[in-house]
């Protein structure tokens, strides 16, 4: 077994700071409410390619304002998380994250996690590759560089465009309910969990 972890809504609890991070950009540059829900799983880049597409001055804003909010957002573990990790990396599992921030922000999370790194077999960001979720690339890079099938891989994901990449993947996906409600991810994933607090390795065999 390998496992893939989403980072942001997966690993760590920043999906509601996130959240009120773009529905603040969507209402002051689009005049859009509620637009933090609607990027959710996209990279930068998809962001600005889908919504901000040739609005170049705008984009230019934005880019410094994402990276000193990013500078100090709290990176909290999700319940059970960190201790869930520890637990793979002890039985010999690999594991790495799979997430769709770039390494600039993955290196604020090193300063508030040092342990991160160590805990993981790799960490894999945007720019590892070229199309993002929902494609499935993503996740299939991850499995290829630990050298496991999807037949044997577990996808964390928090998002329907990741749980969409993890599916297309051919992975077993378990859903986390910390971005969106228990029964609308219920029927795309394999397993639904709140946390990590009461989930181990016998639930994933």
């Amino acid at each position: 077994m390998i496992v893939l972890f989403d980072f942001d809504g997966v690993i760590a609890d920043t999906e509601t700071q996130y959240t009120e991070f773009w529905n603040r950009i969507g209402r002051e540059y689009l005049g859009q409410e509620e637009f933090g829900h609607t990027i959710k799983g996209q990279t930068l880049i998809q962001i600005f390619g889908k919504y901000f597409d040739g609005m170049l001055r705008e984009q230019e804003e934005i880019v410094p304002l994402l990276n000193e909010f990013e500078s100090k957002m709290s990176y909290e573990y999700i319940p059970g998380a960190h201790r869930f990790m520890q637990e793979l990396k002890a039985a010999g599992i690999r594991s790495a994250i799979v997430t769709s921030s770039n390494d600039a922000k993955m290196a604020n999370v090193y300063k508030a996690h040092p342990e991160l790194t160590d805990i993981v077999d790799m960490v894999l960001t945007s720019e590892d590759f070229s199309r993002s979720k929902p494609y499935p690339e993503c996740f299939l890079k991850g499995m290829e560089l630990l050298g496991g099938t999807p037949e044997e891989t577990v996808v964390f994901e928090d998002s329907f465009h990741g749980i969409a990449a993890g599916r297309a993947a051919g992975a077993k996906v378990v859903g986390l309910a910390t971005t969106n409600k228990r029964e609308a991810i219920a029927p795309l994933c394999d397993m639904v969990i709140d946390d990590f607090t009461y989930l181990s390795l016998r639930d994933l065999i």
